[in-house]
């Protein structure tokens, strides 16, 4: 099959294949932004990025009359827009997991079976399609062995250093309690710090569960390009998780606090395809997913909560992209899941399926044992 005037080989080609796993469940409605949709606009009143304008910097950016992409992308994920290397498939997701549950949700995907069924937690998707492929090398970049890629075979895993500590630590505020403790403002600095914690607590304990370990964006920033690295010269199977994406509590719109880890994400993607350099991005696709999206409405706390449909990101030198890809539907209260949640229209284990059928080459009997049941979505993405 030629695609962008190369050849995808059979199964033993050594096209690499790397998947981004946001655990938290993103907020897509704020990264792929329907612009044209008043309902949206209506439904987040502080959460709403604004039309595409080139006086405001804070508007969203045009990727059509339908849809703008997040500011905080500008400079990295918008080249590869402009370059048709990056294609995004809105109201993908699971279409039989219903749970709005971080941690089942996570194993449903990761495990890629149908939820109806008896599941086998020693079998992921992508050790399944490990098997299938003649010179497959897999890694995950990952502290443990991610369920993804359990299965017969043994997988390396190889842990990425986690940055980002409080800009305050213990020892320093114990420090700047004692500065205060014979002064006039010693009880409100200690109870100032007791607040901080409590809250942090608070917020924080769900966000941390979700995360399950994974590296902060902060953290995939610095480690992509040694990922790149890896990816060119060793591996051509990869998995990396990358949590903070859980955003009940003042999410931020153009700025804050998810437009900072939008960012470093984009700053990690962008680094890692000039990494592994023109020729192995060629050969390249990054897909980047999450459990399920949140609540097209934001919350009385200006975030959103747990919701289904997502945005997932389709990357590489030989994608057709510059586009939207996927079924469908209008951006209005009419066409919500449930009154609350973008709809899933294109399954997350149809939309691998149909990648690894034009990447690889894999017959329909290869793809019934990654994926049993399942038929490939063609979604023309390579």
């Amino acid at each position: 099959m030629t695609v962008a005037g190369r050849v995808w080989a059979a199964p033993s080609t050594d096209a690499r294949l790397l998947v981004v796993f946001l655990r938290g469940a993103y907020d897509a409605a704020n990264v792929l932004v329907p612009i044209a949709s008043d309902f949206y606009y209506s439904s987040r009143p502080t959460l709403g990025i604004a039309r595409p304008d080139a006086g405001n910097p804070n508007a969203a950016l045009s990727l059509g009359a339908e849809w703008g992409l997040h500011p905080a992308l500008r400079d990295s994920i918008l080249p590869l827009w402009a370059k048709r290397e990056i294609a995004f498939v809105p109201f993908a997701g699971t279409s039989d997991d219903l749970t709005r549950s971080h941690f089942e949700t996570q194993d449903t995907i990761e495990l890629g079976q149908s939820v109806g069924g008896s599941r086998d937690y020693r079998s992921g998707f992508m050790s399944r399609l490990a098997t299938e492929l003649a010179r497959a090398r897999p890694i995950a970049f990952t502290d443990q062995l991610p369920l993804i890629f359990r299965g017969k075979s043994q997988m390396p895993n190889i842990g990425l250093n986690s940055v980002g500590k409080p800009g305050v630590d213990d020892r320093q505020a114990q420090l700047i309690q004692k500065m205060y403790a014979q002064s006039d403002l010693a009880a409100a600095v200690s109870e100032g710090f007791k607040i901080r914690d409590d809250v942090y607590r608070s917020i924080s304990e769900e966000m941390t569960a979700a995360n399950r370990g994974a590296v902060s964006p902060r953290g995939f920033e610095l480690s992509a390009r040694r990922i790149g690295r890896l990816m060119r010269e060793q591996f051509n199977l990869g998995f990396v998780d990358v949590g903070g994406w859980d955003t009940h509590v003042n999410q931020g719109a153009a700025s804050g606090y998810l437009a900072d880890r939008l960012g470093e994400l984009g700053r990690a993607l962008a680094g890692y395809s000039e990494e592994i350099g023109p020729a192995g991005w060629r050969d390249t696709v990054v897909v980047v997913i999450s459990e399920f999206g949140r609540t097209f409405r934001e919350n009385g706390n200006h975030g959103t909560d747990h919701g289904h449909g997502s945005v997932y990101w389709v990357m590489g030198g030989g994608i057709n992209g510059g586009r939207i890809a996927g079924e469908q539907v209008r951006i209005d209260q009419a066409h919500l899941f449930q009154d609350r949640d973008y709809p899933v229209l294109t399954d997350y284990r149809a939309l691998f399926a149909g990648l690894f059928q034009r990447i690889y080459g894999l017959d329909g009997a290869s793809l019934q044992r990654i994926f049993a049941g399942v038929h490939p979505a063609e979604l023309g993405l390579v």
